[in-house]
């Protein structure tokens, strides 16, 4: 189910990102959150849990159309020396989502099946829709000047989209394996619900504590957003190796923490560091194709570890994907910056 929904993302979202340039990111984030509604609607009404494959592609193909549209306007309606700012709780807000989404889920699960999970996904859905149409301005596209293939190209491999992206893809991997597999060696070390909950808790709690401040530093000149990404992921590196020298209790709210910490400075400057260098008419392109970025690291986060610890152990799995962000970082602060996309 998750492969479907994460499928449905990555082919989608820099497709809507397209959209969003081309008729204005608020249609596009209005049609994403009503298709989610209608998805979720529909699954609880059939009553069918076979159905649920097809609510999942439906739901994530929804998805992708809202969240890109999302970060386009932020950065559209932001200046751009209060990007930082401005991403700091679109990235907090995100991050809360990915971390207590499955525990949250889960609980609707046990508590009363599939059929509550998704009409409560249906209702909040309806919920933000409805807020969306009261409370957000209307962000009109803008004359697009033309782009050829090789222009897209050049945008893709620019240092200045692929050291954000990159960071979002490491943020979001260690976010992903913190929430699934920070519980997994608790409970293989004895610790129960409780514990492990905390640890999770900890973390969605930090990585939101820390984001405002990051974005707010990166506005004041007080930190540059290369040097920010790399020193977060770098962070988070750390608390992955320390839960898995250090299997304790204290070891892994400790590892909670340093993710959540380096988690929440990288994410908002990522975000900003694309908007900055994005002309306003290719916002949505943007960050719909930095959103791939997130999406791989969704999934290839969790599957690196998993591999890993099925052939060895789960401790050297994480130390796996400790290595992994920490070459991220580097390459993030140690390689040759280039133009990126041109402003027109």
């Amino acid at each position: 189910m998750l492969a479907v929904y994460d499928g449905a993302e990555v082919l989608l979202k820099p497709v809507f990102g397209s959209l969003a340039d081309r008729i204005g990111p608020r249609p596009v984030l209005l049609g994403g959150l009503l298709a989610f509604a209608v998805a979720s609607s529909v699954f609880v009404i059939a009553g069918d849990p076979g159905a649920i494959w097809a609510a999942r592609l439906a739901q994530g193909a929804a998805a992708a159309a809202f969240s890109p549209a999302a970060g386009a306007m932020i950065g559209r309606l932001s200046p751009r020396k209060g990007h930082g700012r401005a991403f700091d709780g679109y990235g907090a807000w995100k991050g809360l989502g990915y971390a207590l989404g499955p525990v949250l889920g889960g609980v609707l699960i046990t508590t009363s099946g599939y059929g509550l999970l998704f009409s409560v996904l249906a209702l909040m859905a309806i919920i933000v829709l409805g807020w969306t149409v009261l409370a957000v301005p209307s962000v009109p596209p803008l004359p697009r000047p033309r782009q050829t293939v090789l222009d897209l190209a050049r945008q893709l491999s620019a240092g200045s989209f692929l050291r954000p992206t990159l960071t979002l893809a490491g943020t979001t991997a260690a976010l992903s394996v913190g929430v699934g597999f920070l519980p997994v060696i608790g409970a293989a070390h004895h610790y129960g619900p409780l514990a492990t909950g905390a640890a999770v808790s900890v973390l969605a709690a930090t990585a939101a504590l820390v984001q405002p401040r990051a974005g707010r530093a990166a506005d004041a000149g007080r930190i540059t957003a290369r040097t920010g990404m790399a020193a977060g992921l770098a962070i988070a590196a750390g608390g992955f190796t320390i839960a898995a020298v250090a299997p304790n209790l204290v070891g892994i709210l400790v590892a909670a923490v340093a993710i959540g910490v380096g988690t929440g400075a990288a994410t908002p400057l990522a975000f900003a560091s694309l908007a900055g260098v994005t002309p306003p008419e290719r916002m949505g392109q943007t960050m719909g194709a930095a959103e791939v970025g997130r999406e791989l690291g969704d999934a290839g986060g969790p599957l690196l570890v998993g591999v890993i610890a099925a052939a060895v152990t789960l401790p050297l799995g994480l130390v796996g994907l400790a290595v992994l962000l920490a070459a991220i970082a580097a390459v993030v602060l140690l390689a040759r910056s280039h133009q990126s996309t041109s402003r027109h």
